[in-house]
């Protein structure tokens, strides 16, 4: 029996050690597990150095380059409308007809009467010219010559002043044909035949020429100074499009800076541009790009790189051994999908743009796809089934 004891007690022994040793084992595994999590993986995209505009984003509303108003010169009946509502009207063409009747007889009045005047005047200056010789043999006094002359005169002057009315009633006839003043598209007459208007009251149509086109817009008072610094370098471009539209901008030139700061502090622009196709329309809102200068080689990445904390913004480069750093950065004016880097960065620095809330600074990151030199800028995807797994367990 003492043997049997002895047996089962070195049994246990045996036993008890080989499940420590098991269980360290398999402690030390789990250890080692844990402390070897994957690094995470990132798409990244290189910064790049390019020329870009300085600029200023307004919006403005269009004008029309000429916008006339016309009006009766004389009163009277209308009794002919000679174009159609939208018609694009060219200059001296008919427009309205104003009863020229009454007009014509004042003409015609006006003739007769400088006729007359004319006769009289020829008659007076005959009879003129035959008292200065008698009063030259001194057989008639000064004053029958005087009075002589003095007729003859004054016939002469009638007769200016009949010109003078004829003309004007000449003129007055003609303004009861109205045409129109500039090239230009008519809006919708405001009066109908049968109407009856006063000289020089109420409007009977409005036209507009249409290109070129104004753009209108303000800046406020502290981007003046911007303004005019290069302005003085030479006549500044601006791109116009509408908000609707995915078409290019178009692009013109500032034409006009306002003399004074209005009283919201704020200062008036015009600019002028091109619209033989009228993609511009008078009243229309747009979105207008002053365009003050061009920076050199100036460092974009894609907006998405950019991250926001409370110190600021910042990117996280990877550096050549594969670590990430979290880099604080200026940034400058969106350039569409891409953001200027005032400082911080440099050109051909590689910047994560996806997989950022998965780093940790300083540690090693997995670009899941080498980037293209030729796609610089555009981000890195992934182009293979693995690559794409390993993404997905990365942010797992």
């Amino acid at each position: 029996m003492g043997k049997d004891l002895k047996l089962r007690a070195k049994c246990a022994v045996v036993l008890t050690a080989a499940l420590l040793a098991l269980g360290c084992k398999k402690n030390n595994q789990q250890a080692a597990g844990f402390g070897a999590m994957p690094a995470p993986a990132v798409t990244v995209t290189t910064a790049v150095g390019k020329d870009v505009p300085s600029y200023i984003d307004e919006i403005g509303k269009c004008a029309a380059f000429e916008n006339v108003t016309v009006m009766p010169l004389v009163g009277g009946q209308v009794t002919e409308i000679k174009f159609t509502d939208g018609q694009d009207l060219k200059k001296g063409q008919p427009l309205f007809t104003i009863d020229p009747r009454p007009y014509k007889a004042l003409w015609d009045e006006s003739e007769a009467t400088l006729k007359k005047d004319q006769a009289t005047a020829e008659n007076a200056k005959a009879f003129a010219d035959r008292q200065l010789k008698v009063f030259k043999q001194n057989s008639i006094s000064a004053q029958d010559y005087d009075q002589a002359r003095f007729a003859s005169d004054a016939a002469a002057a009638a007769v200016v002043a009949d010109m003078a009315a004829r003309d004007a009633a000449k003129l007055n006839w003609q303004y009861c044909f109205i045409t129109s003043p500039i090239d230009g598209r008519a809006g919708q007459h405001q009066i109908d035949p049968g109407n009856v208007v006063k000289a020089n009251e109420g409007s009977m149509l409005v036209i507009q020429r249409m290109d070129p086109i104004y753009a209108d817009f303000i800046i406020s008072e502290g981007q003046l100074g911007a303004v005019r610094a290069n302005m003085a370098r030479g006549t500044l471009k601006t791109l116009v499009s509408i908000p609707s539209d995915t078409s290019e901008p178009r692009e013109g030139n500032l034409t006009f800076l306002d003399s004074a700061v209005d009283g919201s502090g704020t200062v008036k622009l015009r600019a002028t541009l091109k619209n033989a196709d009228r993609h511009y329309w008078p009243g229309q809102f747009v979105n207008i790009r002053l365009v003050l200068n061009i920076k050199k080689n100036a460092v974009l990445v894609p907006n998405v790189a950019t991250q926001i904390s409370q110190k600021g913004p910042y990117v996280y480069v990877i550096k050549p051994d594969q670590t990430a750093e979290l880099r604080p950065v200026q940034l400058g004016q969106r350039q569409g999908d891409m953001v200027v880097v005032e400082q911080g960065l440099k050109a051909g620095e590689t910047v994560v743009i996806d997989g950022q809330m998965s780093i940790i600074p300083k540690f090693k990151v997995r670009v899941i796809a080498p980037e293209k030199p030729q796609d610089a800028a555009m981000p890195v995807q992934a182009n293979s089934q693995d690559d794409s797994e390993a993404d997905q367990g990365g942010k797992s």
